[in-house]
């Protein structure tokens, strides 16, 4: 049986002027067309290829010698050519690009940015392309507690976190309380493992230590303090949107900070502002 979306070994059984057909066994019935462009020289009746089965414009299964970046059932980082009325078209290594529908995207899809996509057969026999990869992903696999690593998100829950997949092929996850800042479906990360979950999932930090991170933290708020001429003309009760607005940062990360340089004496805290003690 001659499969879409996989890479198969096929015999040629027939040469014409315009390619060659390939085949499973010499008497079948099913068989699929190489384009001249594709085949390789000298090339025979008998001789064995292997090649990549998808479908060319018209819908007709073809086969192709040339490499895509992922094969049915597999995850992959593929860049946007196109937007559409009707949906999204990814560079994937062949001639025709794969299809990115957008019920099959988490959010709309920007031409010339990069997704993490899966690739699968829709109602149509047909291959397109999915950005709801979470069952496409694996287990993680000899990761640790600390262990740096990268990914791509590649689905947003304002309630869960952002779904990052690790190496762009584990189950990661940044909890909603680590998002202190705009994350969205295709952003590339760099992160530490928190935690190797039971179900062998991970969490994970985008953040440094708590320590680390309070004093870089510290150094940031000083130096916008600065910038107001030695006096913020608020203290650590304001608002969460100001303080994300002048400091990029979460409440209750700018109060740890504004904690730790009030211990240092670098600060003094006013009921109506924060004052630099030289």
């Amino acid at each position: 049986m001659i499969e879409l979306g996989k890479y198969q070994k096929l015999t040629v059984v027939k040469q014409t002027d315009f390619g060659v057909y390939l085949s499973q066994a010499k008497n079948s019935d099913e068989r699929v067309l190489l384009p001249v462009k594709q085949v390789p020289e000298n090339t025979k009746p008998g001789d064995e290829l292997k090649v990549f089965i998808y479908r060319d414009s018209d819908d007709r299964l073809i086969a192709t010698t040339n490499t895509p970046k992922l094969t049915l059932g597999e995850t992959g980082v593929l860049k946007v050519n196109d937007v559409t009325k009707i949906g999204a078209f990814l560079d994937w290594g062949l001639e025709r690009d794969l299809f990115l529908p957008f019920r099959e995207q988490t959010e709309k899809v920007k031409p010339g940015k990069e997704y993490l996509v899966a690739l699968y057969i829709d109602k149509s026999k047909r291959l397109a392309a999915t950005m709801k990869v979470y069952k496409y992903l694996k287990i993680a696999g000899d990761y640790e507690k600390d262990d740096e690593v990268e990914g791509i998100i590649y689905e947003i829950n304002e309630n869960i976190g952002a779904f990052v997949a690790i190496d762009n092929e584990y189950h990661g996850l940044i909890p909603a309380r680590e998002m202190h800042e705009s994350l969205h479906a295709g952003d590339k990360i760099k992160g530490r493992v928190t935690e190797v979950r039971e179900d062998g999932k991970l969490n994970i930090s985008i953040h440094e230590k708590a320590y680390i991170r309070m004093a870089a933290d510290g150094e940031k708020i000083l130096k916008v303090i600065e910038e107001y001429d030695g006096v913020l003309p608020y203290n650590d009760k304001a608002s969460p949107e100001i303080i994300y607005r002048d400091f990029q940062m979460s409440k209750a990360a700018f109060k740890r900070a504004v904690g730790g340089l009030f211990k240092e004496r670098k600060i003094d805290i006013t009921d109506t502002g924060i004052k630099i003690i030289k």
